[in-house]
């Protein structure tokens, strides 16, 4: 499980870091650069997420032929999926083009607004990018391939670096493009992305005896239905949980910048946390595909719970962290004081939700590998639209706790969602045998 969790985990913090480094980048330019990146970003993955988590059925469906030795099917699934990325790719931009037409109504400050309509306009470049990449990085860590899913974060993060201190700030005799050019360089990361593993792909199939790619002709429409009703739960869980982030961002976007800035500068390191978890849930999807593809019960169990103690052991320490050092880490994003001041004690906040947060980003991962998306998608449904927001709403705008209680919201569901998937896992893998799973028949 450590194996194939370190090269995820690095691929995931990978992955954030370039939100991460455009955020701090930008930064220069002030408070509402930030906030207008921040929630660009933001919106447009709450949307884009949805067309990610219909392919998360991958995991499922080639870790499962994999672990059954039925290796021509692990190609077929990558066609399948680079098939259904391309059909997402259309619907999911006009999708994101009206939110762009209503920012303005969203009581955004207008300097914000000004700046992330061209942002958020451009990285739409970047969709069918994420989402074939996506369908590699799934097809190669299911196959036991996670180090090439890695190098590619890592060479992406230095090439998303290079191009911000280009198109930024306009050095080697390029235009400044300030907000812009921070765009740009995340839509050439992202094609980046897509040729690294594409380019891997080809070199291990010229490689491997296993890879018949004539299986991907004719296109097989019905099991491309069944990648897209598996991967739906999946699609609107991951909608629900992002959504939920993107709402109490627009919300706080009813506060002044520098509130609006302390957020999503707290939100970007809780997300460096989380995605820890959720690379270990991504090789526990993995590791349970295999026990069941194999029809081996106590691997299930055995995959499912060292998933669950890798994330709860990181989760912990990342707490500790950020009740012990809150100031430097906020100070490496911002000197500003009044941001640093007013994001001091989110993080606390969120020090009191990380344990829980992890054990549910885990929780589900297990989950997947084992044939259950639905599950999930209900317990955040419940838990962050019917519990976190009424409750974080309340608590900000009623009781005029401010952003802290919209944090307080969140914290109050993912605790819930936590415990609930995590007594979920432990029945169903206790229940579990051969045959009892509908993932893996008839793939």
């Amino acid at each position: 499980m450590v194996r194939l969790a370190i090269p995820l985990v690095v691929a995931e913090l990978g992955w954030v870091a370039m939100g991460i480094v455009d955020i701090v980048m930008v930064g220069r330019l002030g408070p509402e650069a930030i906030g207008a990146v921040g929630v660009s970003s933001m919106l447009f993955l709450s949307i884009v997420v949805f067309g990610i988590g219909m392919l998360l059925g991958l995991d499922t469906f080639v870790s499962q032929a994999f672990g059954a030795g039925r290796f021509e099917d692990c190609e077929r699934w990558l066609c399948r999926g680079v098939g259904l990325a391309l059909l997402l790719t259309l619907p999911l931009v006009v999708v994101n083009l009206l939110v762009i037409a209503m920012l303005d109504q969203w009581g955004f400050e207008p300097v914000v607004v000004q700046l992330a309509t061209p942002y958020f306009t451009k990285i739409l470049w970047g969709t069918l990018p994420l989402l074939v990449y996506t369908v590699f990085r799934r097809f190669l860590q299911a196959i036991g391939l996670a180090l090439p899913v890695m190098v590619a974060l890592v060479s992406a993060n230095v090439i998303n670096v290079v191009a911000n201190w280009l198109l930024i700030f306009g050095h080697l005799g390029l235009p400044a493009l300030g907000v812009d050019g921070a765009a740009w360089a995340t839509v050439i990361s992202r094609v980046y992305l897509v040729l690294f593993l594409g380019i891997t792909i080809f070199i291990h199939s010229r490689r491997s005896r296993d890879a018949r790619w004539s299986v991907c002709w004719p296109i097989e429409w019905a099991k491309m239905r069944r990648l897209s009703s598996f991967g739906l739960p999946s699609a609107i869980q991951m909608t629900l949980e992002v959504g939920i982030f993107a709402v109490v961002s627009a919300l706080a976007g009813r506060f002044e910048p520098a509130t609006l800035a302390a957020h999503h500068i707290v939100l970007n390191i809780a997300s460096v946390t989380f995605m820890v978890p959720f690379g270990v849930g991504s090789a526990g999807a993995v590791r349970v595909g295999y026990a069941v593809g194999r029809g081996d019960p106590p691997g299930v169990r055995h995959a499912g719970w060292a998933a669950l103690t890798l994330g709860t052991a990181f989760m912990s320490c990342a707490a500790l962290t950020f009740v012990l050092a809150p100031q430097p880490i906020l100070r490496w994003f911002t000197a500003d004081v009044a941001v640093v001041a007013i994001g001091v004690p989110l993080l606390f906040v969120v020090a009191l939700f990380q344990l829980s947060d992890g054990l549910q980003a885990v929780a589900t991962g297990v989950l997947r590998g084992f044939g259950d998306t639905r599950t999930p998608m209900f317990w955040n449904l419940a838990g962050h639209w019917f519990v976190g927001l009424p409750v974080g709403y309340v608590l900000c705008f009623v009781w005029g706790q401010g952003i802290i209680g919209l944090w307080a919201g969140l914290s109050v569901s993912l605790t819930l969602v936590g415990v609930l998937l995590v007594l979920t896992w432990w029945s169903r893998s206790r229940a579990w045998r051969p045959g009892k799973t509908g993932a893996n028949e008839g793939v």
